[in-house]
């Protein structure tokens, strides 16, 4: 069910194959079904953004937002949410329509279904008198694909009638990290960075959920991206008034009727979206922090981690979305970046032995190794790691408290690394017999300027520098996927 099928004489893809949903899961450690509703989330995103009308009046925010348009490593989330600044009040006959034509474009693209009778919308009065929508589509996916309407898994669509923005949507990419992402990329219109801020601020002072705290602290300790400060407070106060409610403090969350619930849901409300989730005391000990910030409160800024031996050369953040790294490097990457970004300990695999480190920055040394700069966490010690050289990357759920300011962020989605044939081996894997013969699917990648195709024994859809007919490079191409051989 799941391969190809002939529409007239044209071949069109159906859907990514469960070895993919599988690969991606095994690699951020989380259900299939969890990554399986994240590809879903893309496509949809995709469908929305090529609507004439939900393009330009759906505008995206919330977590999904987040972890789609800005952390690639960050928290998987499940539902869709927008503010909608149209002119014309929508009803459920115009929203399943929109819902109905996005479905179609999406099935006659990838083949991924949304059967249209699972769309469902709902027009309500919310709390603050306004009215409100609500709306789900449900999807069949590679992880069930014979599964029944009744039983399918289904995404919310939330949209705000009453949330007025207050800076310019802005147009992001989306994050896609599977084999069928459009040559082009996925866009969609969003929040633009301060007021995803503001809004996640005024979310958690109204109902202090677990994940507003998580994203909070999240987007502040994103100071690389240099948000503009007095944008995010007079945002933050534009939202406030129109809420009701004053600009948070300590003092007010502290007495807040969710209080409680904050620590004692933070486990089931965010355990399922991230692998190894981070204790709750280290993410509120940081709050009155992101407060103080907020009211221009001068803080002492950390130094960078002291280098150790040779001179060596600071890799920058857009050159690590660009690494290949072999074999089980890349994955080791993922890791260290996640620990960075939640402040937990690795425990690195290394010459044979265990150390507990505190992941700070990336370097390149003068012989042009890649190295992890770090801090050995028992004792403060300094110390550079070459990743060639690592066996095995552990997240600890144990957190540490920066000593010196973490370079390392979670932007920027790593590709999958493609061995060459001058590469070493992968780390922790043994080297084949010459005589062997190496198995499995073959996946087949064209490139979409020249028509070339490329053979992966990996799902990775960046290409090697090639030259086409005309003798033009087109390195830096991504690759378009064809098809899986076995």
């Amino acid at each position: 069910m799941f391969g190809f099928r002939v529409r007239g004489r044209k071949v069109l893809r159906v859907v990514i194959n469960l070895d993919e949903i599988r690969s991606v899961a095994s690699r951020v450690n989380l259900a299939n079904t969890v990554v399986e509703k994240d590809y879903a989330l893309g496509w949809l995103l995709w469908g929305i953004h090529r609507h004439p009308i939900a393009g330009k009046d759906w505008v995206f925010k919330g977590g999904t937002c987040l972890k789609k348009c800005y952390f690639e490593t960050y928290r998987f989330s499940e539902d869709l949410d927008f503010s909608y600044k149209g002119s014309e009040q929508p009803t459920v006959e115009s929203l399943t329509q929109i819902m109905s034509q996005v479905v179609d474009a999406i099935k006659d693209k990838t083949g991924l279904e949304f059967p249209k009778e699972s769309i469902q919308f709902e027009i309500f009065q919310n709390p603050r008198g306004s009215l409100s929508i609500q709306g789900a589509v449900k999807y069949r996916g590679p992880v069930r694909p014979l599964v029944g309407v009744a039983n399918m898994p289904r995404i919310k669509i939330d949209l705000t009638l009453d949330e007025p923005l207050v800076l310019p949507a802005v147009v992001k990419l989306v994050e896609h990290l599977y084999s069928d992402r459009p040559a082009s990329g996925i866009s969609i219109l969003s929040y633009d960075y301060e007021e995803v801020f503001a809004e996640k601020i005024r979310a958690l002072a109204q109902r202090l959920r677990p994940r507003d705290l998580y994203d909070v602290i999240h987007l502040h300790r994103r100071m690389d991206l240099e948000p503009d400060r007095e944008k995010v407070y007079s945002t933050l106060e534009s939202k406030c008034q129109l809420r009701g409610i004053p600009i948070p403090t300590m003092a007010a969350l502290e007495t807040h009727e969710n209080r409680a619930f904050l620590e004692s849901e933070w486990e089931s409300q965010l355990k399922h979206q991230i692998h190894i989730l981070p204790d709750f005391q280290s993410f509120l000990v940081e709050l009155p922090q992101v407060l103080a910030w907020l009211e221009g409160e001068e803080t002492e800024a950390l130094e960078s981690v002291p280098t150790v031996g040779e001179p060596v050369e600071d890799i920058l953040e857009e050159e690590v979305s660009t690494l290949v790294l072999p074999g089980a490097a890349t994955s080791f990457m993922d890791r260290i970046r996640f620990a960075a970004a939640n402040r937990l300990l690795i425990r690195l695999g290394y010459g044979g032995k265990f150390r507990d480190i505190e992941p700070y920055a990336l370097a390149r040394s003068s012989e042009g190794n890649l190295l992890l700069q770090s801090i050995r966490h028992e004792s403060g010690e300094p110390r550079n790691y070459r990743f060639d050289r690592m066996e095995s990357v552990e997240i600890l759920p144990q957190p540490f408290t920066p000593r010196y300011v973490i370079e390392i962020s979670s932007a920027g989605y790593l590709p999958i690394g493609q061995m060459t044939r001058n590469a070493t081996h992968q780390v922790g894997v043994p080297r084949r017999s010459s005589g062997s013969r190496s198995g499995g699917p073959t996946y087949i990648y064209r490139c979409g300027l020249c028509g070339k195709e490329f053979r992966k024994k990996k799902m990775n859809y960046s290409l090697n520098a090639h030259k086409n007919k005309s003798g033009y490079s087109c390195s830096g191409r991504s690759g378009i996927y064809v098809r899986t051989t076995y």
